[in-house]
């Protein structure tokens, strides 16, 4: 029945002002004044409709068949032709979706009680996306960020986070004023070359994972408000290596937090 319904609805044509509209969304000015996000593939369009609803759904005949919808009058059924008019990707996969930018409110009282990870002036989309996975793969479910690091909602972080952006709660906010507001005793970590060894620090199973940016790290401003340093040593000195991407630095932190906390319970 619904795959019936659904060929009397077929789109005649992508129109330009649709092709337009959606490009326009590749950059943030536009994603803000829309209040929308662009989300593909079916892993991914599938996580976040399990949590919101998107304001529109742009798919195959195939993939709404599948899914078991009914289009709505907002929705699109295009062809596999149509739909790479309008991807960000090189290889279309059947579906994309337009979800409204979530705005996750701040609880100071509640960061306090959780491990969290904070971002200072992460720029690299990859990095950001793959920080995102981490958090969910670790059960981080808060992600804060510095107003200067890059917006979670560009398409190519949402792509990199694989569904998890569905999963984590993303805050913008002054991360020096953050910081300062947390309750007293709040531990906040931060990687820095001269911090103690991980694997020989007490860590605790709340406060505040702070990674800096790409190149040069955690900014004076954010290092001046942690208090307790971290390093991950290399596995011999004879490493060439001068430091781990910020994302992989992430991931293994969140690991070590993680066992610890494990191997207690």
């Amino acid at each position: 029945m619904v795959h019936s319904e659904m060929k009397l609805r077929r789109s005649l044509m992508v129109s330009k002002n649709l092709v337009k509209y959606i490009h326009s969304l590749e950059h943030k000015k536009s994603r803000v004044e829309e209040g929308v996000f662009v989300a593909e593939t079916p892993k991914i369009v599938n996580d976040l409709l399990g949590v919101m609803v998107a304001s529109r759904l742009i798919g195959t005949e195939e993939w709404f068949h599948t899914r078991g919808i009914l289009p709505r009058q907002e929705d699109v059924i295009v062809t596999d032709e149509e739909l790479r008019k309008l991807s960000f990707l090189q290889h279309p996969q059947q579906v994309m979706g337009l979800f409204s930018i979530p705005h996750p409110v701040l609880d100071n009282a509640v960061l306090s009680k959780q491990l969290s990870i904070a971002l200072d002036r992460v720029q690299d989309p990859g990095n950001l996306g793959t920080i995102i996975r981490v958090a969910d793969w670790f059960g981080i479910t808060t992600l804060i960020c510095s107003e200067d690091t890059a917006d979670a909602f560009n398409p190519k972080v949402v792509q990199a986070t694989m569904g998890s952006i569905a999963h984590v709660n993303i805050i913008y906010t002054d991360l020096a004023e953050l910081l300062d507001g947390l309750a007293a005793g709040t531990p906040v970590y931060g990687t820095s070359l001269s911090g103690q060894n991980i694997y020989g620090q007490g860590l605790s199973s709340t406060g505040i994972i702070v990674m800096g940016n790409e190149g040069s790290g955690i900014s004076p401003q954010i290092m001046s408000r942690v208090t307790r340093q971290l390093f991950i040593p290399a596995y011999n000195e004879s490493c060439k290596a001068d430091s781990l991407n910020v994302a992989i630095a992430t991931a293994v932190i969140c690991a070590e937090f993680r066992r610890r906390l494990k191997n207690k319970s």
